[in-house]
């Protein structure tokens, strides 16, 4: 169990919220705190210096996100050279998933919608805004034991007695639908939210409407707490404590909680052209790509990397699943269609990308954890694709690795188990690699996890049969004289299913409905298999 202790709006009172902090923690030991809404005030004064040259202790980590208002440039300053604005005070991003050293997975959207920026497209990282395209992004993370935003989710106060009690509606604390929807798909312990006004509300429990079935496999429990900001004219509660038990199930609601206040709202359709700069497709739109290709360099930074959450033109629908240290997506331009195996058992195409949450080039002997949590992806999808096409499918892995890369990353790709059976998919990669004096493989064990050095091309490839698996791993080294083909893999891959009209991934772009459908289509299936999900 975790001791949390929870901040309302600091607004630049540092010395006084971390002076009662200090006291509470002599007395409970919190393993954390948490800052709802704004810590910082509109003004640098003598208390920001002091916190900023470590006069005023923080006593135990603290996290927080934007508010409302923007952080002041000299706390931006700090985070982007020391990563910390002060020792235990930790910066969430604007949009992030973090997992504490207690193993508490926090999901953060600092922030207030901006309708006037289409999805995906808030410009940093700092700035008081999100889009519908950031908390797009995070439902990816599938779960959260806290969910903090600024703005209150639309609907809150719906089926809630204590909301008619102290007469909270829209017009006194107006929500957002979209976070709603992120908290409606998250379904967290507890939802934590700046308040809007000098006053605190706790909203009774509510849970997801559930079979009788699935409430004895536990409930999704959800409390949303508001916290007045300090030093409120009216006295309203501004801090708050409690215990978070990770171990907890419940499969009885308690007293005095309600059904879920939140409904399904349709998805709003948007025509394929507003798809933008995309960290799937190379930065490149489907309608202009060879005119844009000469004019973009490479982007040198994570905020434009097409690789990184952090990236606000990221094509947030396309993220299927966040772990801890890296994601899943769908891939822009899929080599196979969505029909491509529907004899097999599969509705979607199954080309996925794999990559890390943190923006390297190579996955070096400092990542093990960044390398183990991909591999386990890798290994979840080839289960649900062997277990859903009975074992006719199997699957093509591979990584390319040179210290040149943007942002290092795994295609992986379905493939039929008995080409994988007979050889033909090895035979593929030799036989192109040598027409294209690329070099020669050498063969690994499947699972051979060795440091590599330099620049090579690694491919995983695998099916599983009724009396064992067939797994091989393929090694090509290439040094700086060769000319590597990005998309010799694809290539390959193209020949051997017989789609070279697909292998181009500009000449495939799906609209975002069809891309967005092929993630529905996924989740659904890959459900049983996503570790992600599990508690």
């Amino acid at each position: 169990m975790s001791k949390l202790f929870i901040f309302g709006s600091v607004n630049g009172q540092l010395r006084s919220a971390f002076s009662k902090l200090s006291s509470l923690q002599k007395k409970n030991a919190f393993n954390f705190a948490i800052v709802t809404g704004n810590l910082f005030g509109q003004d640098e004064d003598d208390e920001l210096t002091d916190l900023l040259e470590g006069r005023i202790e923080v006593p135990c980590s603290t996290y927080f996100t934007v508010g409302n208002i923007p952080l002041p440039p000299r706390v931006i300053e700090k985070i982007e050279k020391d990563e910390e604005v002060a020792p235990n005070l930790h910066y969430l991003g604007k949009r992030s998933v973090t997992k504490t050293s207690e193993g508490i997975r926090i999901v953060a959207l600092g922030g207030i919608l901006d309708p006037n920026i289409i999805a995906g497209q808030s410009k940093d990282q700092y700035e008081p805004f999100h889009t519908e395209g950031d908390a797009k992004a995070l439902r990816g993370a599938n779960s959260a034991d806290i969910l903090l935003t600024t703005m209150w989710p639309q609907d809150i106060w719906k089926n809630s007695p204590k909301a008619r009690e102290v007469g909270i509606t829209a017009e006194i604390a107006p929500g957002s639908s979209t976070i709603s929807e992120l908290c409606d798909a998250l379904k967290p312990r507890y939802h934590l939210a700046m308040s809007p006004g000098d006053f605190f509300f706790e909203r009774e429990p509510f849970f997801p409407e559930v079979s009788d079935e699935d409430k004895e496999k536990g409930i999704a429990l959800t409390r949303f707490i508001s916290l007045a900001p300090m030093g409120n004219t009216a006295k309203a509660k501004a801090m708050y404590a409690f215990t978070l038990n990770k171990q907890e199930s419940i499969t009885t609601p308690p007293a005095g909680s309600t059904i879920t206040p939140f409904y399904k709202a349709q998805t709003r359709k948007r025509p394929a052209e507003e798809g933008g700069y995309s960290r799937f497709g190379n930065g490149h739109s489907n309608r202009d790509h060879h005119k844009r290709r000469r004019q973009q360099s490479p982007p040198p930074g994570p905020e434009k990397c097409f690789f990184c959450l952090c990236n606000p033109n990221l094509s947030t629908h396309m993220v299927c699943s966040i772990g801890e240290d890296s994601y899943l997506a769908t891939a822009k331009g899929p080599l196979t269609a969505p029909d491509t195996f529907k004899k097999q058992g599969l509705d979607f195409p199954g080309h996925f990308i794999i990559t890390p949450l943190e923006h390297v080039s190579i996955l070096g002997a400092t990542a093990q954890n960044t390398y183990q949590e991909m591999k386990r992806f890798r290994d979840s999808l080839q289960g649900a694709l062997a277990s859903r096409s009975k074992r006719k499918l199997g699957a093509v892995t591979w990584e390319i690795s040179r210290a040149r890369n943007i942002h290092n990353h795994w295609q992986f790709l379905p493939v039929p188990a008995e080409m994988v059976a007979k050889g033909l998919v090895e035979a593929g990669f030799r036989v192109l690699a040598e027409d294209m004096k690329l070099g020669k493989f050498i063969t690994k064990e499947f699972d051979t996890a060795d440091q590599i050095e330099g620049d090579f091309l690694r491919v995983w490839i695998w099916a599983e049969e009724e009396d064992g698996v067939i797994g091989k791993s393929l090694l090509l080294r290439f040094g700086d004289d060769v000319r590597f083909d990005l998309q010799y893999p694809r290539k390959v891959m193209a020949k051997l299913l017989g789609l070279e009209d697909r292998t181009k991934w500009q000449d495939v772009v799906q609209s975002q409905e069809e891309e967005e459908a092929d993630v529905r289509a996924f989740r659904e299936a890959f459900k049983e298999w996503d570790f992600t999900l599990e508690n």
